[in-house]
């Protein structure tokens, strides 16, 4: 299983970038989809998932700004950031929940990560 993380780069404020992320391998349960960043400093924080339900969760700072999007058959996520933000600025790493064939449990795998940089 591995994660391909693309996209992402540098932009003003109020600007739109997009991060996206794929899954590669085969029999392959994909539960959860996301991104967690981390700011210089800072520990890492999720930023924007999306659940086995198909339901979203956002983190409070980018509730309204930010927007996950998931194609199962295609086994990818898309995180849309618009009116970015300098606190923005951080490493952004995309993962996913996945059960490989054959296993009981669902385990977390990472993408590499994508630096975003906002400039004021």
């Amino acid at each position: 299983v591995q994660l391909q993380a693309s996209g992402g780069g540098s932009g003003q404020a109020g600007q739109s970038l997009r991060l996206s992320c794929v899954v590669s391998g085969s029999s392959l349960n994909i539960n959860e989809m996301g991104w967690y960043r981390q700011a210089g400093g800072k520990q890492r924080e999720l930023v924007a998932a999306t659940l086995g339900d198909d339901s979203t969760l956002y983190a409070d700072s980018v509730e309204g700004r930010f927007s996950i999007s998931r194609d199962n058959a295609r086994k990818t996520a898309s995180l849309q950031m618009n009116d970015l933000k300098p606190e923005d600025t951080a490493v952004y790493y995309c993962y996913a929940r996945i059960k490989v064939a054959g296993s009981r449990d669902y385990d977390a795998y990472w993408g590499q990560g994508t630096q975003v940089t906002v400039s004021s």
